[in-house]
C-alpha cells in the first residue's frame, strides 16, 4: 500500500450515492456553480457532504425538500433558526460536536459572530434559497 495526503472536506467533498458508494469532488471557484447547473448529477437519493467557514451571519435561508440535513459544529459558535408554522425554533451549537438535524422542506439560516467551522450532510436534491432579512 502507497502512502498518500488525506483529504479535506474543505476542498474535497464528498457524494454519498444510494449504492452505498462515495465519490470525492474536488472543490475549484466553479463548483457551485456547477452544481447547481447539474454538471455534477442531480443528487437524486444522494447525500453532499461539505465543511465550510463563517465569520458573520448567512445571507440567505436554504431548504432541502427532499431529506434531512445534520449540521455539526466543528470549532466557534453558531445559533440556526429553523421556520416552522408555528414559530421559528432557536438551536445554541456551541460545544465541538454538537449539531442540529434540520428536518427535510425546513426553511433555515444561521447567525455566527465568530469564526466557526461547520461539517454539513445534506440531501441536495431540490435545494431552494431566499434572501435573509437584515
Amino acid at each position: 500500500m502507497q502512502d498518500s495526503d488525506a483529504l479535506d472536506l474543505f476542498s474535497t467533498h464528498l457524494r454519498l450515492r444510494p449504492d452505498i458508494s462515495i465519490e470525492a469532488l474536488p472543490v475549484d471557484d466553479t463548483f457551485w456553480q456547477r452544481l447547481g447547473a447539474g454538471q455534477l448529477g442531480d443528487f437524486h437519493h444522494e447525500y453532499l457532504v461539505t465543511c465550510h467557514e463563517f465569520t458573520t451571519d448567512w445571507p440567505m435561508w436554504v431548504m432541502h425538500s427532499a431529506g434531512d440535513e445534520v449540521v455539526c459544529l466543528l470549532s466557534g459558535a453558531v445559533e440556526f433558526i429553523l421556520e416552522f408554522p408555528e414559530g421559528n425554533r432557536h438551536v445554541q451549537l456551541h460545544g465541538v460536536g454538537s449539531f442540529v438535524l434540520v428536518p427535510k422542506g425546513t426553511w433555515h439560516t444561521a447567525r455566527t459572530g465568530v469564526e466557526s467551522r461547520l461539517l454539513f450532510i445534506t440531501a441536495g436534491e431540490g435545494t431552494m434559497h431566499r434572501q435573509a432579512e437584515r
